[in-house]
């Protein structure tokens, strides 16, 4: 029987900047939980500040509770809140796929193509696109001004969330007969789509009320993350707060 297992880690956003990597390996005794590894870690970089932290657990890109025993080999991901708005290979690769992280610019005749069919009479699109200026931003109720976003998700398990989510929409509206859901990482400027989102069915029904419905989804659940850059510097984006839509 073996005495240690043997865990991967990655962290993402803010939890990667405070423990200094994005990905490392860590042996633990068999028979370790969830919230014995993060203890572990918490004592490995004392400098991240872990107890102090907001953040969940995913095992092998699934949500996964403290209690959670881990095995050999499994894939534990650090997920800081997510900003409110997948293999990783496929970042900036074009693909037809209907779910996809990508570092390239979207384009909406795209995102729209991965849903067409004859039958399909119709189709809702929504884009959301970074904004320059958010009103009532910081506590003084003032305007805070954006320069660009960095966008950094979890690729694999962004992706899976967007087909779940569209399973989700699915089941709500029964008439709709496909989705695709594309959304960019890394830099992007003011005006640049952040997420395409499309959303076909035989007649145009539900499709505006199910576009709505994955877009508000995405922001509560996808582990995706952006940093706002502008004047007065840089802080990632926690919590339901959005510069998309």
């Amino acid at each position: 029987m073996t005495d240690s297992i043997t865990i991967r880690v990655r962290a993402f956003a803010g939890l990667r900047e405070a423990l200094g990597t994005g990905e490392t390996t860590t042996e633990v005794p068999a028979g370790t939980d969830v919230a014995g590894l993060v203890a572990r870690l918490a004592a490995a970089y004392p400098e991240a500040r872990l107890a102090t932290r907001r953040y969940t657990i995913a095992v092998n890109r699934a949500y996964a509770p403290p209690d959670r025993v881990l095995a050999d080999g499994d894939e534990v991901g650090l997920i800081p809140p997510v900003s409110g708005g997948s293999g990783h290979g496929n970042v900036g690769a074009r693909s037809p796929r209907p779910y996809e992280i990508t570092d390239r610019p979207i384009s909406l005749d795209d995102v729209a193509a991965r849903v067409a069919a004859p039958e399909r009479g119709g189709i809702t699109l929504f884009a959301g696109t970074v904004r320059g200026i958010t009103a009532g931003k910081n506590e003084a109720n003032e305007n805070f001004t954006t320069d660009y976003l960095e966008y950094e998700a979890y690729p694999e398990m962004a992706e899976a969330s967007f087909a779940d989510i569209s399973a989700e929409a699915q089941a709500r509206w029964p008439g709709i007969s496909a989705v695709a859901v594309v959304h960019r990482v890394g830099r992007l400027e003011v005006g640049d789509v952040a997420v395409g989102i499309a959303v076909a069915a035989a007649h145009r029904a539900d499709t505006f009320d199910a576009c709505r419905y994955i877009i508000d989804r995405i922001k509560e659940i996808a582990p995706i993350w952006k940093r706002e850059v502008g004047p007065d510097g840089s802080s990632w984006v926690e919590g339901p707060e959005s510069l998309v839509g």
